[in-house]
């Protein structure tokens, strides 16, 4: 297959184009994370808006990720422009970043069209959606140590899933996540609060707008954290919390629970922990008219 680039769409819009100012950006977010508290992680769940507002939380998840162990880093991210009832696949072999080209593993998505359950995506919907894009240029460079011909990766676009199609390409990537080289990223951010957002749920026991947003936030983190998808499922059911990439999630969370039930498909997985590291809020919402959007990362860690 000839080499088909997609372009880094965003840059200079959502994330600097500038080599050099994304490099200081990236360098001086990792620094203020500290060292890895729950790595090396198995998969990560990190925030994808503009990385002025997000940047320094993404950065909580990221440095979890062990570079020198990672030879190929699936990337999962929710469709904010396009229908979609299933997952889809990019048709390039490479996405550019300002950092440097990333190149897809096309045996991997080979070997997800062998199941039927993929499509492909027109070049124009992959280069507008920004839900994989904004997790590239953090992947870039935590792997840089390594470099870009050490690794891989393999972006998939999830649409709005039902139960079981959660549970169906969570069955599909459990092989993937079992393998101790391979990094799970999905892309989420998480209560997106006001009326622009049609979305303004507020419990006044729990304090503040903002401080409601954050227990509401916080209630869907522990849900996750428990790795029980049905748990997350009535979570999301009871509170319909605006969290674009539940979806993701929910397979990730459906890919644990398959390999926790099935030893067979790795048995080095069955000692899971998912925990939230960092939270933030674009602005603090004080009255109705305000609005803001939350960011949390995570670290999935398994051991033998």
């Amino acid at each position: 297959m000839s080499e088909i680039a997609r372009r880094a769409s965003h840059s200079g819009t959502w994330y600097s184009s500038s080599k050099r100012e994304l490099n200081f950006q990236l360098e001086k977010w990792l620094d203020a994370a500290g060292p890895k508290s729950h790595g090396p992680a198995r998969a990560i769940i990190s925030p994808h808006a503009g990385y002025q507002y997000c940047g320094s939380c993404a950065a909580y998840a990221y440095k979890e990720i062990c570079p020198t162990t990672t030879k190929r880093i699936f990337i999962l991210g929710p469709s904010h422009r396009i229908h979609l009832s299933g997952c889809a696949l990019s048709p390039a072999t490479i996405y550019k970043t300002p950092l440097y080209d990333l190149t897809i593993d096309r045996d991997v998505y080979d070997e997800l069209y062998e199941t039927s359950s993929f499509e492909e995506l027109s070049m124009y919907d992959d280069e507008n959606e920004h839900s994989i894009e904004m997790q590239l240029s953090f992947i870039a460079k935590v792997m840089e140590s390594v470099g870009p011909k050490e690794f891989k990766i393999v972006p998939i676009l999830v649409g709005s899933l039902n139960a079981d199609k959660e549970e169906m390409y969570g069955r599909i990537l459990a092989p993937y996540l079992a393998d101790p080289s391979n990094v799970f990223v999905i892309s989420s951010d998480f209560c997106h609060w006001g009326q622009r957002f049609s979305y303004q749920f507020y419990e006044q026991s729990w304090g503040e707008i903002h401080q409601s947003i954050q227990k509401l936030d916080e209630l869907g983190m522990n849900y996750i954290e428990s790795m029980e998808p049905s748990s997350f499922s009535s979570y999301l059911k009871k509170y319909r919390n605006t969290i674009c990439g539940r979806h993701p999630i929910s397979v990730l969370l459906n890919a644990i629970a398959n390999l926790r039930n099935s030893p067979t498909n790795g048995s080095s997985t069955t000692n899971c922990s998912l925990r939230f590291l960092n939270y933030a809020q674009s602005s603090q919402c004080l009255r109705m008219r305000d609005s803001s959007v939350s960011y949390a990362s995570a670290s999935l860690k398994m051991t033998n």
